[in-house]
Order: structure tokens, then sequence, then C-alpha cells
């Protein structure tokens, strides 16, 4: 009797975790407007690199008072970052008192991620279809 019992409690366990863990995917898809997994993962990575590349600006203009491109801030050591995460490129268009980092998807993807993933200096994220 305790076994069945025992087993009963290890498949209830069981339903509440993948009930837990299918209201995390799903929401996810949903914050992120995919409904692929895999996709909704790599936006995740992507988000997370412009972050990187947004504070690493941040950090750029504390010390030299000027952004700088994407480039400079790779060779500076100033971001780990590479320039993509595919399908995903990276750039940075610098202003005087402004940036934004741009991630734009390959056109021959269809995973259906967003066309355009990006960040400006108060950190907010844009995107576009």
């Amino acid at each position: 009797m305790s076994r069945l019992l025992g087993i009963l409690g290890l498949v209830i366990a069981l339903a509440v975790g993948m009930y837990i863990y299918s209201r995390q995917v799903q929401s996810i898809s949903s914050t992120t407007g995919v409904s692929n997994p895999k996709t909704a993962v790599s936006i995740t990575g992507v988000r997370a690199d412009l972050m990187s590349i947004a504070q690493a600006e941040r950090g750029y203009f504390a010390l030299e008072a000027k952004y700088a491109s994407l480039d400079e801030l790779i060779s500076s050591h100033s971001v780990a970052v590479s320039r993509q995460r595919p399908p995903y490129t990276y750039e940075v268009e610098v202003s005087g008192s402004s940036f934004r980092v741009i991630a734009t998807r390959a056109q021959d993807d269809n995973s259906g991620a967003p066309a355009q993933l990006s960040v400006d200096e108060n950190l907010e994220f844009h995107q576009s279809e």
C-alpha cells in the first residue's frame, strides 16, 4: 500500500512539474511574440547581447565622454559579444548624445522572429516585424 502511495505521489509531482513547465514555455513565447521555443530562446539570447552592448556603450561613455562604434567596443575589450548571433547581425548607430544598438535578422530566415530588435541609450527595447 505504501509503495502505491509513493508511486501516486511521484505521478502527481511529475504532472505538476509538467504543468509549470508548459506555462513557462507559453509565457516566454507570448513575451517574444513567437510560438517556436527555439526561436524564443534565440531572441532571448539576442536581447541579452543587445543589453550587453548597450551597457558597454554606457561604460565607454563614462570613460571617454563619447559613444563608440561596435568595432571600437570590441577592439577595446569593452564587450565580449561577437558581431552576430545567427540569424541576427549587430550594429551600433551613434550620434553625439545617443546611441542605438540594432540586431537585424537575415532575410532568408522564416522563423517568425522580429525582423529587427533594438535598444537605445535609455535601455528601452524596440522591435519591428
